[in-house]
């Protein structure tokens, strides 16, 4: 499926939102002014607003969720998706732990029959609160995932099969990929940030050389005719691609690693390796938070 084709469908605009005081650091810069739904089939679409990328399968037993970004942009997705479809919620499903993907979970409470996601993914979930709560911060009222898994986890619902798949640590050490088999999607949540500096969560176990690995693994169980959705891109548009996407993602992960190698191999200090300003060998990643990716790779390196 060619991209500017899937970008045809129109958008829905709303009023701008405020920044949830509870977000994670890859989040800050997702403040939209506009909601979008976009149809990938008949069956299934991607939500943005304010967040990572909401995926939805709207079976003929009932509705699917992949992650629900913030309360507010929930809320904004039921009332579509009760639009779109008579068929009651069933499932939630969060990709991993952070406050872009999960925060908007409340919403659902009493609407889906449950929430899962991996096991990692609900340990970080109720850390992150439970660390901003002790600090006197501000969070919203959360909807914990009350299904978990180790490895991977199948769903059938009417003619649709549901599968999610934790391959080890990348992004965090808790990220799902959530596999629709029946068509031939699968959300990648922030295991893929296309084009964009992305964010390496340390604390919460993240790992760029299983990443890497983990890639290979997804390559090669979900091939090359599959439609990847990816957790956040550079240009808003480019949420779903395909597998040549994740090669380009998993050389970026590669050069970085070389990259600051190589720096620490000449003795430079850890300040001057942050200085830089592009990774050489992926220059397409850009937009703001390189350093990000510098000090994971530098803490990982050492």
């Amino acid at each position: 499926m060619e991209r500017r084709k899937f970008l045809m469908g129109s958008g829905l605009t709303i009023a701008a939102l405020a920044l949830n005081k509870f977000t994670s650091f890859a989040s800050m810069k997702d403040f939209a002014a506009a909601y979008n739904i976009k149809m990938i089939n008949d069956k299934m679409g991607v939500f943005t607003e304010q967040g990572g990328t909401i995926l939805f399968l709207l079976s003929d037993k009932g509705l699917i969720v992949v992650d629900s970004q913030y309360p507010d942009p929930a809320k904004h997705l039921v009332a579509e998706l009760k639009k779109k479809s008579d068929k009651p919620f069933d499932l939630l499903i969060n990709t991993h732990h952070h406050g872009d993907h999960t925060s908007g979970n409340i919403v659902f409470k009493g609407l889906v029959n449950e929430v899962v996601a991996h096991k990692n993914s609900l340990k970080n979930q109720k850390k992150v609160a439970a660390d901003a709560a002790a600090a006197g911060k501000t969070i919203v009222e959360q909807y914990y995932p009350t299904s978990t898994f180790e490895k991977d986890w199948n769903y059938k619902i009417g003619k649709d099969s549901i599968k999610a798949y934790y391959f080890g640590a990348g992004h965090t050490d808790g990220d799902a990929m959530i596999h629709f088999p029946e068509h031939k999607v699968v959300h990648m949540g922030d295991l893929v940030f296309n084009r964009r500096f992305p964010y390496i969560d340390k604390t919460a176990g993240a790992d760029i050389h299983s990443w890497i690995k983990v890639l290979d693994k997804a390559m090669a169980t979900f091939g090359k005719d599959t439609t990847y959705v990816f957790g956040h891109a550079l240009d808003p548009e480019e949420i779903v691609g395909n597998i040549d996407d994740l090669k380009a993602y998993q050389n970026y992960l590669q050069k970085l690693l070389v990259f600051v190698a190589s720096e620490m191999k000449a003795g430079k200090s850890k300040e001057e390796i942050m200085k830089a300003t592009f990774i050489p060998g992926a220059e397409e990643w850009k937009g703001e938070g390189i350093s990000r990716s510098l000090d994971a790779a530098y803490q990982e390196l050492s």
